[in-house]
Order: structure tokens, then C-alpha cells, then sequence
């Protein structure tokens, strides 16, 4: 099938279907003599699964790391201590946004216990004078968390045609 096609039938823009055969995630594609691709029925199937595990928070480089070139020779071991690695991060993650959600919770809390007498610039100080003598936990969040949760904001919505 030409790359229209497959578009159509995965879902996804030509350009991207293009992308992952440029990072080499897709490789079942010939070239015709005229210059135009042509994919197996197959390649839905990659596609449909390139798509599911980024879904679930794996990168491009982990699942080329799983995707076999031959859907009939998958790793069991391998692929299963992958989906629990990355069970194992999902499940950090979402303690540390637990911790997180529950010190900011604190935070405002504490910022609607304004005494009366004072002006907001004071409460400020006085919450920051807390904070640093550790009285009010910071948020904890790592980098990578930020950046997993950033890939969440950047989502493209779905197109409706």
C-alpha cells in the first residue's frame, strides 16, 4: 500500500509515518522504481504499536530498543522486564506527584491563613521565612518528572475529519 493509505488506515499524518522511518522505527518499506513507498499490511500493526507505547510513556529510543524487526521474533523476557521497568517509573512518578500535590495543597492552606493584619507582600514573607526553616515542604519534583509531564501539555489534540 502507498503511504496515503497507510495514513488512513493508522491514523497518523504522512509526514509522521515518513519520521519513523527516518529514525528507523518502520522498516518494512520498498522503494519503488519511480521513487514511491510502499508498505506490507504489517506496518499498521508497527505503527498502531509505535503509537500504544508512547502512549504509556516510552520513549522513541526504548521502543526501538523492543520493537523487533520481525513482529514473529519478540523477546518475552526482554519485553516483559521493559513493560515492568516501566511500571515501576509510572508508579514513582505518581508517588512523587502524591507528595507533591499534598505539599502544595499545604502551600495554599498556608496562604488562606492570611492573619487579617497583614498585607499580602508580609504573608508572602512570612510563608517563604517558613519554608526556608522548613516548616512547609518544597515541591519535589525532578527534572525528568517535569519533563513527562511537559509531554503531556504538548499532546497534539486528534483531528477530527
Amino acid at each position: 500500500m502507498k503511504i496515503g493509505e497507510l495514513a488512513e488506515r493508522s491514523g497518523l499524518t504522512s509526514s509522521r509515518i515518513r519520521f519513523y522511518e527516518s529514525i528507523g522505527l518502520l522498516q518494512t518499506v520498498e522503494r519503488r522504481p519511480n521513487g514511491y513507498r510502499t508498505y506490507p499490511p504489517e506496518a499498521v500493526v508497527v505503527l498502531d504499536l509505535i503509537v500504544t507505547a508512547q502512549r504509556a510513556g516510552f520513549s522513541l529510543d526504548e521502543i526501538r530498543t523492543l520493537l523487533p524487526s520481525d513482529l514473529e521474533q519478540w523477546e518475552h523476557g526482554v519485553l516483559i522486564e521493559a513493560l515492568r521497568r516501566k511500571v515501576a517509573d509510572i508508579e514513582a512518578l505518581v508517588a512523587r506527584l502524591m507528595q507533591s500535590k499534598t505539599q502544595l495543597v499545604s502551600l495554599i492552606a498556608d496562604i488562606e491563613a492570611k492573619p487579617d493584619d497583614i498585607d499580602c507582600a508580609a504573608n508572602a514573607r512570612r510563608i517563604l521565612s517558613r519554608m526556608l526553616d522548613g516548616k512547609v515542604e518544597n515541591p519535589t519534583l525532578g527534572g525528568d518528572d517535569v519533563r513527562l509531564l511537559g509531554k503531556a501539555s504538548r499532546r497534539r489534540p486528534v483531528r477530527v475529519r
